[in-house]
């Protein structure tokens, strides 16, 4: 009877697949193991104590009240504890979203802060809804748009508009303008005449030293929670508190709808920044999710990531928050202190609650200065030096697309200049497409098959034959561009040429405009005697130019599984395999 019972207790309890896909907390609920309690408590207790100053943080670089941050927090963590597949990933406010979210918002808002506040909400509702609708379709490879030289030039340029932005508040001043140059210069001017407030600046690189230091000093101590506690007990102590700007006391409350005074025109005005946000969000969530679940040995479904993101950003919305995405700071912190399950995001949440009830004055004595120096370390972290290097080292035309990501979200703005990026980006990806490798095949004697002839230029041509090779599907393009390569081929032949074999392996598809370029080029090759004859065409490619080349000689005879039966038809005594 006992050890029926443990067997029964063993089994974890089965759901509908339905379940399990889209609500997999309930799952995990319900197969929770008490060995994993007291890690998530312990892990729960450690995340909290970062969640008061970035989100607080966060919120002020989104242009919106301290508070709203808190708002942002404990509604996506309990959200994403239900529908998130990830056991361990952090959602929250992040410094990447927070210059999108003031360029999208403020603009509306027209210095109203319960208008920005209501704009924000309205903003992550759009955001979370995107994403939903995205989950459903089947939309997760969209993120591919962000390249890794888009992705570089972006953090980059974020950190630098984040980095200026923070400095005034760093010096305690306030500097007309709010452009990346104004703020720089404002700040450099009030350093060199000295009007600047010095305790404002002394409590900032205090912070930023404390902060940095638990990693210098390979301590495992949250160093921003460090700074926090000892610029609150500093101010109280030595009552700074009418010689430096602070946050201020907390609203008492919880977080409750604050979406008044909106207007469908409002809905039309903030969608454009909803995709370009909901792209940004998830393309950060589901690498740091993929990222997470390979060091755990686990997998993560990508559409399941983007539908536990879309309604953890409606829940923020809903309740006075704003659009969140995973947090790169908050998430390995919540792993190394030992978290297993979401339930470390429940006890997170649970504590910041608790916190606003009974101690929402605690962040009178928060200098804004402390939240400046969070926001620019977290910038810092965003700056990539290696990966520049290495972008050098590997492409310029890639290095160029970074550049160009970096310098419009720096100087023309965040939103446009992801659009840019991502324009030239497409633009790259079509120039490559329209203008590939392409090459003519040589032998090389003591090497089997045949080889680029611009790498080997001792190879021999076999005499009438030419084999030629282009590294791309035929599109509208760049077919003109494969009919004169071959052209020129044939021009350039040392004697007559009887057949033409086009190594077509890559070649993976071919459309109706480039289609046309083909047939063109046939009849040319027909009038000088000269046969057109593909090796290694995939099936389906085949199959398509041989039924809509009409007029044209692509019939079975024109192809060949590999080049060497190609070229055993017409005599030609090939060795290699192709």
């Amino acid at each position: 009877m006992g050890h029926a019972r443990r067997t029964r207790n063993a089994t974890p309890t089965r759901q509908h697949p339905w379940v399990d896909s889209y609500v997999p907390g309930i799952n995990a609920a319900r197969n929770y193991r008490r060995g994993d309690l007291r890690p998530d408590l312990v892990a729960g207790l450690t995340l909290f104590t970062l969640l008061i100053p970035a989100g607080m943080a966060y919120a002020e670089l989104a242009g919106l009240p301290p508070v709203t941050g808190l708002y942002a927090t404990i509604l996506p963590l309990l959200a994403y504890a239900l529908f998130g597949p990830s056991k361990v990933l952090v959602l929250g406010p992040d410094s990447s979203l927070g210059p999108m979210i003031a360029a999208a918002i403020l603009p509306l808002a027209l210095g109203n802060t319960d208008r920005a506040v209501a704009l924000a909400g309205l903003l992550a509702i759009i955001v979370g809804l995107l994403m939903v609708l995205g989950r459903f379709l089947n939309l997760g490879f969209v993120t591919d748009l962000l390249s890794k030289p888009i992705r570089l030039g972006y953090l980059n340029g974020i950190a630098l508009v984040v980095f200026a932005g923070q400095l005034p508040k760093l010096l305690g001043i306030s500097v007309p303008g709010e452009t990346i140059w104004a703020e720089l210069t404002g700040s450099a001017a009030a350093l060199i005449s000295g009007a600047f407030n010095p305790v404002a600046l002394l409590m900032g690189l205090g912070c930023l030293v404390l902060i940095k230091l638990p990693s210098w000093l390979h301590l495992r101590i949250p160093g921003t929670m460090l700074a926090v506690v000892a610029a609150v007990a500093v101010t109280f102590i030595f009552g700074l508190t009418d010689k430096l700007p602070m946050v201020g006391a907390l609203p008492p409350g919880l977080p409750a709808p604050a979406l008044s005074g909106l207007a469908w025109p409002d809905v039309a005005a903030l969608a454009g920044p909803a995709a370009g946000i909901a792209l940004i969000a998830f393309a950060d969530t589901g690498v740091l999710s993929r990222t997470i679940a390979a060091r755990r040995g686990e997998s993560v479904s990508g559409n399941a990531e983007l539908g536990a993101l879309g309604v953890a950003n409606v829940a923020s919305g809903l309740f006075g928050g704003f659009p969140v995405s995973s947090s790169t700071s908050r998430t390995p912190v919540a792993i190394q202190a030992g978290s297993r399950t979401q339930l470390t995001g429940v006890v997170a949440a649970t504590l910041l609650v608790a916190f606003m009830l009974l101690a929402p004055g605690v962040t009178a004595y928060l200098p804004v200065t402390t939240l400046a120096a969070v926001i620019i370390v977290a910038a810092g972290s965003m700056v990539d030096i290696a990966g520049l290097r290495l972008m050098w080292r590997a492409s310029r035309t890639e290095t160029v697309l970074m550049f160009s990501a970096f310098l419009g979200v720096a100087v023309v703005g965040v939103l446009q200049g992801i659009l840019v990026a991502i324009a030239l980006s497409l633009l790259a990806f079509v120039q490559r497409a329209w203008n590939p490798y392409r090459t003519e095949l040589v032998r090389v004697p003591g090497m089997p098959g045949y080889h680029d002839v611009d790498r080997h230029p001792d190879g021999t041509r076999i005499s009438g034959l030419i084999i030629a090779r282009f590294d791309a599907p035929l599109f509208f393009a760049n077919g003109a561009v494969f009919a004169a390569h071959i052209r020129e081929l044939v021009d350039q032949a040392p004697g007559p040429v009887h057949r033409v074999v086009v190594a077509a392996e890559a070649i993976t598809g071919i459309d109706t405009t480039a289609l046309d370029d083909l047939v063109e080029l046939d009849k040319y090759l027909e009038q000088h005697g000269i046969d057109l004859v593909f090796a290694e065409m995939k099936g389906p490619v085949k199959d398509r130019l041989a039924r809509l080349s009409v007029g044209a000689r692509f019939g079975p005879e024109n192809f060949f599984p590999t080049i060497e039966s190609a070229l055993r038809s017409v005599g030609g005594n090939g060795s290699g395999t192709g």
